[in-house]
């Protein structure tokens, strides 16, 4: 029988106003303090009493300074840690110029989660069906990550280690995401297969950016979700597409190669082979889209 608790428990609660006061904590509290940006994850966690209660939840929320969507035709986009879902989903720069990253967060949860639950958390929680973190992928992604010393710059492709877990240490607080431009000619799809439209977790995500030009692909990008311990790069799967003129044939032939690179498991929402078999439909569905898209 399972027990659904509504209240949350006792722990202290912080709200810094600025970055190096919300690192001061983090250090000080070392070990027995989590930080939230929306907080949309993890509060729920803890009601459901899915995750033990730190002694401490530093908010991020109240720091002005990480909320932002800067884009420089020279070094790209960077989103900071408080830049929410629906501010990603309603930038017309992301709209236009990194739209695998828009219909991912068009694709998440309601509007009230949107409006409160950041990217910068979506992949912080690092669940591997995170809608998000697919996307990031195929965007080739930097993070930047800050404690009380510096910073380092981790490609996410290195940022996820295990479910739920990151590279992310105690001190460390995810700053903000750095994207490059893409090349000409690219565009980009995120697709999920989930029981409903909107609420649901995905059972399977395949995120594509494809560079073509008169029918050749110059570079392409495939990244999966739900069906790994983390989202993953289909890298031999890109390899069958990336230099080739592109057919229905050498599309399907790169979508049967993802479906044998992904490791799904069997859960109470799908089995392996239906997300592998899944993958193989999105993949292919995913790419067609993404080619009709740049015409």
């Amino acid at each position: 029988m399972v027990t659904f608790y509504r209240k949350l428990p006792k722990f202290n609660y912080l709200a810094p106003k600025t970055i190096d006061e919300a690192l001061s904590s983090l250090s000080q509290y070392k070990g027995r303090a989590k930080v939230i940006a929306g907080g949309t994850d993890v509060l729920p966690k803890l009601k459901r009493r899915e995750i033990k209660a730190p002694e401490y939840i530093i908010d991020l929320k109240g720091i002005r300074d990480l909320d932002y969507i800067e884009y420089d035709d020279s070094s790209g986009l960077s989103l900071g840690a408080l830049a929410t879902i629906h501010a990603v989903e309603t930038s017309p720069i992301i709209q236009e110029k990194f739209s695998v990253l828009f219909h991912a967060a068009e694709s998440m949860a309601s509007p009230q989660v949107r409006n409160r639950g950041t990217i910068a958390g979506n992949i912080c929680n690092a669940v591997p069906s995170a809608d998000t973190a697919p996307a990031l992928l195929t965007l080739e992604a930097r993070l930047r990550l800050v404690n009380q010393r510096g910073e380092r710059i981790v490609n996410i492709e290195d940022f996820f280690t295990g479910p739920n877990e990151t590279c992310l240490t105690d001190e460390e607080i995810l700053q903000e995401i750095q994207v490059s431009n893409l090349p000409p000619h690219s565009r980009g799809r995120y697709l999920k297969l989930t029981p409903r439209r909107s609420m649901d977790l995905a059972m399977v995500g395949v995120a594509v950016v494809v560079v073509a030009d008169d029918g050749i692909c110059s570079d392409i990008r495939i990244a999966l979700g739900a069906v790994a311990p983390t989202p993953i790069r289909a890298r031999q799967a890109e390899n069958i597409v990336r230099g080739q003129k592109l057919s229905g044939e050498l599309i399907e032939r790169a979508a049967w190669r993802a479906a044998e690179e992904c490791r799904p498991i069997s859960d109470h929402r799908a089995s392996a082979e239906y997300r592998r078999e899944m993958v193989k439909v999105l993949t292919k569905r995913a790419i067609n889209q993404a080619i009709s898209y740049s015409r």
